[in-house]
């Protein structure tokens, strides 16, 4: 049961996250019809040969661009990235929880268990929670005496 719950947990939070990542895609495509519609519309004011306002609407036409560009970039697709980051963190996350509760189901020793748990995390995480039990020992025996 919960590994159907971790596995339905995961895809929402990768429905989630392709939802930003789609906006990142679609975004430059909406700034370039943004430019080539005030790109249109300057083209329908050369008549009037007014140059301030063509440049204005010149500038107008690529800042849709820009802004497409800078929407998917700075804001969609960042999301996307840390959305799928942090789904597949929660997923480790509840695999180890759900190895730990079958081990200890199946009264593992503890030795055993503590090896099997450190064997997801990377080594360099491994040699942290290393360094911290360590920590810990002598802490209490610093206690003790």
């Amino acid at each position: 049961m919960l590994e159907i719950e971790a596995e339905m947990s995961f895809k929402r939070h990768k429905t989630y996250a392709s939802m930003f990542e789609s906006a990142g895609g679609t975004a430059p495509t909406m700034g370039i019809v943004g430019t080539v519609l005030g790109l249109v519309h300057v083209l329908g004011g050369l008549a009037k040969a007014d140059m301030n306002a063509l440049g204005a609407s010149i500038s107008a036409a690529f800042l849709a661009t820009l802004y497409g560009l800078g929407s998917a970039n700075l804001i969609f697709l960042p999301i996307a990235t840390r959305l799928k980051n942090l789904a597949k963190d929660e997923q480790l996350q509840k695999e180890i929880i759900i190895e730990a509760l079958s081990l200890v189901q199946e009264k593992v020793s503890s030795t055993n268990l503590t090896d099997t748990l450190k064997s997801f995390l990377d080594r360099k995480d491994q040699a942290k929670l290393d360094s911290r039990y360590l920590e810990n020992l002598n802490k209490e025996g610093a206690d003790v005496a």
